[in-house]
């Protein structure tokens, strides 16, 4: 239809929370006002997304990300350019993203972008990916169940009571 627009990241500015207010310079050297943090569960990946603009080709990658609070909030949240290959995300990572939020006017309503210019993974590994510590395996299931006699059985006790 003309004059609508419609796009899949609309996200309220409420959702978001701000951890920290610093100019902080981005990966390609730019200057960033503000550095506002989001951190989740990937649960989707979005398909890839290109088009041919005035500056050129552009790709967008974007990604719903769940919070864990007490009432979880889904925000989806692009990746544009090269950071699409540079960070690599699979569902079900838990990762921490930088992101810049931009609002826009059009047609008398506003909508919200949360554009991502870094991603951090946290230390929980996806399970049944490759690289999970053995630390954080189960123990196989050929280990002998564990017993209720003591190993020395010989009646003595070595308690001072």
């Amino acid at each position: 239809m003309p004059g609508e627009f419609s796009s899949r990241c609309n996200v309220p500015l409420q959702l978001i929370k701000f951890l920290v207010v610093l100019p902080v310079q981005d990966g390609n050297g730019q200057t960033q006002t503000e550095n506002m943090e989001i951190s989740g569960n990937i649960i989707r990946i979005l398909p890839e997304k290109s088009g041919e603009g005035r500056n050129g080709p552009w790709r967008k990658q974007e990604f719903i990300l769940e919070t864990e609070d007490q009432y979880p909030k889904k925000v989806c949240i692009a990746l544009w350019g090269d950071r699409i290959d540079q960070y690599d995300l699979k569902e079900g990572e838990r990762i921490t993203a930088s992101v810049n939020i931009e609002s826009r006017e059009f047609n008398e309503r506003w909508y919200t972008d949360v554009k991502a210019w870094r991603i951090s993974r946290d230390s929980a590994p996806v399970p049944g990916e490759p690289g999970m510590s053995p630390a954080n395996e189960p123990p196989p299931f050929d280990a002998p169940p564990p017993t209720d006699e003591p190993p020395d059985s010989s009646g003595e006790d070595d308690l001072p009571f």
